[in-house]
């Protein structure tokens, strides 16, 4: 292994954590171009999450048809062009065939720049996902502060996103040559291999990996609060000016970004469920402040709760799935992020309609709900079989 693919694969992470949080900043702008219910708005930004579990077993079949290096670098090139693709939509509904395209070619990435990760962690013998994760926080952080910044300085949004689509496409060319040819998948302790792993049914797959999924899911439905709905929820709660919007959306990205930072040192001290449970402790009292929140001073605090508690909870859980007994890497995380995905794919429906029927506060009372869930699934992250350098799991 390269002593470079560390950085690498923590610039693939960072790449796709920027493609999407580009255009983040732009739904207030464009929910009120194009006079959006919040319902309508819900379900066209699901699309992203539908066109995850569209891709169905495409990401595990990409990656060991082509091999992670290679889906992850022709579909982040892929992703670009669709952010770009964007900033040209001509409504609403182009708009949401985007969004689907975008969601089947994120998750066939995800899937594989998290192989390269647990390849990788496996090589070094330490927790770095949550690391590698950070530098998706990163990426976004990046990507949502450059589109801020754009909109509040008069930059039209297909200037912006065009510049941005050409800054992913030339890093992640960088990144995949950083990381060069992989360790082989280490195998669990006790498991059978390969040659076992391919005869365990689709059903089986799923149900070994939903108790983990469930933790990704309190995570995802966090980062969907502050995809979709914080720069609306700084709007209405707090009279913040339309254009700074995604600043709301920043400072969730960006105490995640903390949260996954430290995590790994965290992890590596008190193990992935301990740590996941701490964080669905913070993002229960993150959704409280949320909720009660008149003035940007409260609301944003909660926001960093939220966005802090769940940044191990995802890496975490694809940790997990990576060394489930039996399946190979690619499945479990595979069948993790389809699960997780489905809950992805209702968060935002669920919210909007709530929001339609009894007002936006709420729904986001969701951020409690997810966060006492993840605070009891915890214990689905323990290590089995291989056990990380100082884990105490």
């Amino acid at each position: 292994m390269r002593t470079t693919a560390p950085a690498g694969v923590g610039l693939m992470f960072a790449t796709n954590g920027a493609a999407f949080a580009s255009l983040l900043p732009w739904y207030p702008t464009l929910k009120d171009q194009w006079q959006l219910s919040d319902a309508l708005f819900g379900l066209l930004v699901a699309c992203f999450a539908a066109g995850s579990l569209l891709s169905t077993a495409l990401p595990a079949w990409a990656e060991r048809r082509f091999g992670p290096r290679a889906t992850v670098l022709a579909g982040t090139l892929v992703l670009a062009v669709a952010a770009a693709a964007v900033g040209v939509a001509p409504g609403a509904w182009a708009f949401a065939f985007i969004l689907l395209v975008f969601g089947v070619f994120d998750a066939v990435v995800d899937v594989s720049q998290n192989v390269i990760g647990v390849r990788v962690q496996d090589a070094l013998g330490r927790s770095i996902l949550s690391s590698l994760h950070a530098c998706w926080s990163l990426g976004a952080v990046v990507g949502s502060a450059a589109a801020t910044w754009a909109a509040t300085s008069g930059v039209g949004v297909t200037t912006h996103l065009t510049v941005a689509a050409a800054v992913i496409a030339a890093a992640v060319v960088l990144a995949a040559w950083l990381v060069g040819p992989l360790p082989r998948p280490a195998l669990a302790v006790g498991d059978p291999g390969n040659a076992a792993a391919r005869r365990v049914p689709l059903t089986r797959i799923l149900w070994l990996s939903l108790p983990v999924a469930l933790v990704a899911g309190s995570g995802t439905v966090v980062e969907d609060v502050a995809n979709n709905w914080a720069g609306l929820a700084a709007v209405s709660f707090a009279g913040v000016p339309l254009p700074q919007a995604g600043v709301a959306l920043t400072v969730v990205l960006s105490a995640q970004m903390i949260g996954r930072f430290t995590g790994d040192m965290l992890i590596n001290r008190f193990g992935r469920a301990v740590v996941a449970r701490a964080g669905g402790l913070f993002i229960a009292a993150g959704g409280v402040f949320v909720i009660f929140a008149h003035e940007s001073a409260p609301l944003y605090a909660g926001l960093a709760l939220a966005g802090f508690g769940c940044a191990t909870l995802v890496p975490s859980a694809y940790a997990a799935a990576g060394t489930l007994p039996g399946l190979r890497p690619s499945d479990g995380v595979t069948a993790v992020s389809w699960l997780m995905r489905v809950g992805f794919l209702a968060a935002s429906p669920v919210i909007g309609l709530i929001a339609e029927w009894s007002g936006l506060r709420v729904a986001l009372g969701v951020l409690v709900v997810v966060g006492v869930a993840a605070a009891l699934c915890a214990p689905a992250l323990r290590a089995r079989g291989q056990e990380l350098v100082g884990s105490k799991e």
